[in-house]
């Protein structure tokens, strides 16, 4: 089968969530099926990205656009009653080519991932077509209202009111629909939403797989650290919960892990804490902390720092939101909290507890293997896209 697969970034490097779900999903489709990608790219683009996307896909295009498009984008946008999450990734150059590419190669099928590729594929009813949520955009809106500057607060409404009511017209678009977690899966505005396809994320067991490295840090916040939902994490991490621990345990050190460090992030350096920004091998920052710490106060989809982290060995401690999305048992295979009392009571525990911190961590590794692996998350999609 010929696929065609729209992606509104580059999936490569995998810093970023819906990289390493577009990346992984390729790879494990590209086994059955001929993968034509295209590919939008607001951002220098990484010298290794085509040849490492060569290597699963039979014709890649990758359109860059500029500042001065995505301004007109957004002010097209607010004019036509499209979100701007939408908006910023729509443009006449990208349709253009998109219609070529379907002339071209005829695709048996079409993979769109997230709502902001879904306009491109509208006119064409004839081609199956499947849509990716991932995440509900507007829920994830929603929460930030309740959270971000009262400055922001008009637009965040503004933007939730749109995104509802596109998520719930581009359903009709799509002959199915995924997305990564039944919570989320909740959240999708339309009465046929039992018909969404839960398609959850998977971690490579043979890539993030424990490594014996001197610890030199007790705690670990990995992610893209210019994100909203990471930054508010971590700055509750810091200024909340770590007073408490610092209390009782004076040196304990945090490593804060992850791409394009934003200035609130960095501004958290302290003898403490450690900003690391961009690493290589994101593996080193897991192997050298004792355990994750995912104080995820907005969540949307599935994290997979808590998936790479339980592959690695590390006992996890996260909120409730979090969790109900990945399912993980409570005091057994992750710990959870909600205030920062909760989540200080869980390091110190486990940074005095050994034996506990290895079993939480033993029994989150068997729960990640035996869950979430590309292979059969992608084995869904696959049938999915197959008819089956």
């Amino acid at each position: 089968m010929k696929l065609f697969v729209i992606l509104s970034r580059v999936p490569y490097p995998l810093e970023k969530g819906d990289k390493l779900r577009a990346f992984n999903q390729i790879k494990e489709l590209s086994k059955k099926h001929q993968i034509i990608l295209f590919a939008l790219n607001d951002t220098t683009l990484d010298e290794k990205a085509v040849v490492e996307l060569k290597k699963y896909c039979v014709a890649i295009s990758v359109i860059k656009f500029s500042k001065f498009t995505i301004f007109f984008n957004l002010l097209r946008a607010f004019f036509n009653g499209k979100p701007m999450q939408v908006g910023y990734f729509y443009f006449s150059k990208a349709q253009k080519k998109i219609d070529d590419l379907i002339a071209k190669h005829k695709p048996d099928h079409i993979y769109c991932q997230l709502i902001r590729t879904a306009e491109y594929v509208k006119k064409y009813p004839h081609i199956p077509k499947t849509l990716d949520y991932m995440d509900v955009f507007s829920k994830g809106m929603e929460r930030r209202k309740l959270s971000d500057p009262f400055y922001m607060k008009p637009f965040l409404a503004f933007e939730y009111r749109r995104l509802l009511k596109y998520e719930n017209k581009v359903f009709g678009y799509f002959t199915t629909k995924t997305i990564i977690t039944e919570q989320d899966k909740n959240f999708i505005p339309h009465p046929m939403k039992k018909d969404i396809v839960v398609v959850p994320n998977g971690v490579d067991t043979s890539y993030f797989k424990p490594i014996v490295h001197k610890k030199e840090f007790e705690l670990l916040f990995n992610g893209n650290m210019n994100y909203p939902p990471n930054i508010e994490s971590v700055e509750y991490l810091v200024e909340k919960v770590m007073p408490f621990v610092w209390n009782k345990l004076p040196n304990t050190r945090l490593l804060i892990s992850g791409a394009s460090p934003h200035k609130s992030v960095l501004e958290l350096a302290s003898k403490n804490v450690v900003v690391s920004g961009w690493v290589d091998d994101i593996r080193i920052n897991f192997a050298k902390s004792k355990i994750l710490v995912a104080p995820m106060q907005i969540s949307i989809g599935l994290q997979n720092k808590l998936l790479e982290a339980m592959a690695m060995q590390l006992p996890c401690i996260t909120s409730s939101l979090a969790n109900n999305a990945l399912g993980a048992k409570p005091n057994e295979q992750i710990l959870v909290a909600d205030t920062p009392e909760q989540y200080a009571r869980h390091i110190i525990d486990l940074l005095q507890n050994e034996t506990k911190a290895k079993q939480i961590a033993m029994n989150g590794y068997q729960f990640v293997i035996n869950k979430f692996n590309w292979q059969s998350t992608t084995a869904i999609l696959e049938n999915l896209i197959s008819g089956k």
